[in-house]
């Protein structure tokens, strides 16, 4: 897959928390800008192009502000990404890490990271019924602890730490909820407690407006490309 105008790309999953192992699949998540004078044709450019060998994400940048300004915890670990990860790195995509911590909001984030831990353990319940394989139980687990993890330390620090701390436990997390995986409810409901009960660094709404400027810049620069 080409893409034009990548701004910003590179290895997120298991490979940047650290808890890849052998086989496991490296992905990659960037954004990109549509040419801007294609934003005003009566068909609009494609917002995302996923492929797969290798398997790359690519967001509009105007659909990856969206994603982010809502707490989306999958787009939102591209701009925290140790350096050594990028892959892609141009100086509007450092403009935007720049301004990674205007578009958070304390709501957003608790309402994003604690709603998409749900969802795992969900997953976890319903794949026990239907006998799921225990290696992919395993792999919904893992997730499950790192969003209650890293959402809190955003929550309530306004940072996010993409590589987790101490693997193992969470590789022994996995395999002991995939033998019963209502062993994941006290972690979930501990994190949900911590939420509930603990200050958050960051303000209530996001500021808009800075995603808003720095997406008029790359506009702006790109139909200057073109003219």
């Amino acid at each position: 897959m080409s893409v034009k105008n990548v701004l910003l790309s590179g290895i997120v999953g298991s490979t940047a928390y650290g808890l890849a192992r052998e086989g496991s699949d490296i992905d990659r998540l960037g954004l990109f800008a549509a040419p801007t004078e294609e934003l005003h044709g009566l068909h609009r450019p494609a917002e995302s192009h996923v492929s797969t060998a290798p398997d790359r994400t690519l967001h509009e940048a105007a659909k990856w502000c969206r994603l982010a300004l809502g707490g989306n915890p999958t787009v939102m670990e591209l701009v925290w990404l140790p350096d050594e990860l990028y892959e892609v790195r141009t100086p509007l995509g450092d403009e935007l890490i720049a301004l990674r911590s205007s578009l958070l909001s304390a709501r957003r984030v608790r309402d994003a990271y604690l709603g998409y831990a749900t969802q795992q353990f969900r997953k976890l319940l319903n794949r026990s019924a239907d006998d799921a394989p225990p290696a992919r139980t395993a792999k919904h687990a893992r997730h499950l602890r790192r969003l209650c993890v890293q959402g809190f330390e955003l929550y309530a620090t306004g940072a996010l730490t993409v590589r987790v701390e101490d693997p193992e436990a969470y590789h022994a997390f996995g395999e002991r909820v995939a033998e019963d995986p209502s062993a994941a409810e006290p972690l979930l409901r501990h994190y949900e407690e911590a939420f509930a009960g603990t200050p958050s660094a960051l303000p209530e709404r996001p500021d808009e407006s800075a995603a808003d400027a720095w997406l008029r810049r790359v506009r702006a620069h790109y139909l200057r490309a073109a003219a």
